[in-house]
């Protein structure tokens, strides 16, 4: 009998053939990463939580194939416990994401395994596959729908639909409609926020904006954002505020209520305008939501510009508003910073597909944009941010 590839091993790592645990081809694919081979020597590889964690770290290490074979080894263990966390859904859409991003064939089995368990995960990997494979990407993002809504506010599917909703021609965020001749643009206010007794440099960063004679600097503290938000927006907002669990992520709930109700331009106060020709860009923009993404289609919430009410901003508040009840210990990023702005892009894109377009122009910019507009402080405390904190 002809000896099986690793390709046909790994494909075919999700059948009951295998034993819950892990076979040799699939500690050689953890071998190929030494954070991974770490992790498995102090925790092995017989329980859910400890399997998922070492296909998270390899995935994470950009090794999608070998994540995939482990996704597949920690299907088979959630097999004789399917209500353990992750469920299989979960686990079945990200190893078919990793083998995607691999480069291989999807196992028919997998498909019809996941259309099984959830039809809109099986929407989504056939969307994003007819795309990567050169389909038509309105198309694919039809056939996605609105999958992204069984997912947390800032997940990958967020990432992976932007950049295909970007590719669509006529744009679906508006981008190419006319320029207003005249009327409202985003008002010429910069915003900034730092909780209490800011460091040196923090300071000194605050006085160079407060020096720009264009723009109408404000900038809020812990206090003066606590009493703000109560008098605009209720008793609820101020108590969300002040039970945020770090100064980032309050920072992250202001921001979104500020420029929501009175517009302009919000800046994180350990980054900086870079020059006259950035204050000019910013003076000069006539859309209506002005949003930078990284290479990865993360939207940045440390530096964007929108006039007040925008319909951006308020799904933004609403995605927002239902993390804080729902998921209160989600990830900063995904609960209160660049995901809830990911998710309302999706929304507007989807909504332009079923022909409800938004009506605002949305321009969206690229990370070298932003590194042309934008400069980052040295600030002594980032050296000292945990992980979880610094992605807020």
């Amino acid at each position: 009998m002809t000896e099986k590839t690793l390709d046909t091993l790994i494909a075919e790592n999700t059948l009951d053939i295998y034993p819950p645990e892990p076979m040799p081809f699939e500690i050689e694919c953890i071998k190929r990463d030494q954070q991974a081979v770490e992790y498995f020597g102090h925790h092995g590889g017989a329980v859910l939580e400890h399997v998922f964690t070492i296909a998270n770290i390899l995935h994470h290490n950009q090794k999608p194939f070998e994540a995939a074979c482990i996704y597949g080894l920690a299907l088979r263990i959630c097999a004789t416990n399917r209500d353990q966390y992750p469920l299989p859904q979960s686990l079945m859409q990200v190893r078919l994401l990793c083998l995607l991003k691999a480069g291989k064939p999807l196992p028919e089995h997998d498909l019809q395994t996941l259309a099984s368990l959830c039809r809109p995960y099986a929407n989504y990997i056939e969307g994003i596959a007819s795309a990567w494979r050169g389909g038509d990407n309105k198309a694919a993002l039809v056939h996605i729908g609105n999958a992204f809504e069984e997912f947390l506010s800032g997940e990958e599917i967020d990432w992976l639909y932007l950049e295909i909703a970007r590719k669509i021609q006529p744009s679906l965020f508006n981008s190419d409609k006319p320029e207003r001749a005249s009327g409202q643009t985003i008002p010429r206010k910069l915003f900034m926020y730092w909780d209490k007794e800011p460091p040196e440099e923090i300071t000194e960063n605050i006085y160079f904006h407060q020096g720009i004679p264009d723009m109408e600097i404000e900038v809020f503290n812990q206090e003066k954002a606590a009493s703000w938000l109560y008098e605009y927006y209720g008793i609820e907002a101020r108590e969300f505020f002040l039970g945020m669990r770090h100064p980032a992520e309050a920072a992250d709930f202001l921001r979104v209520h500020v420029t929501n109700l009175l517009g302009g331009w919000w800046l994180d106060a350990d980054a900086r305008i870079r020059d006259e020709a950035a204050l000019q860009f910013m003076l000069e923009q006539k859309d209506d939501v002005v949003l930078f993404l990284t290479q990865n289609f993360v939207t940045h919430n440390d530096f964007y510009g929108t006039v007040a009410k925008s319909s951006i901003m308020e799904e933004c508040l609403r995605i927002l508003y239902n993390n804080c009840y729902k998921h209160r210990h989600l990830y900063i990023a995904y609960k209160t910073g660049p995901g809830i702005f990911n998710r309302a892009l999706s929304r507007t894109a989807f909504r332009a597909l079923q022909g409800i377009p938004n009506e605002e122009r949305v321009k969206l910019y690229d990370q070298s944009k932003f590194e042309e507009v934008i400069q980052q402080i040295d600030a002594p405390y980032k050296a000292r941010l945990p992980l979880w904190q610094a992605m807020g």
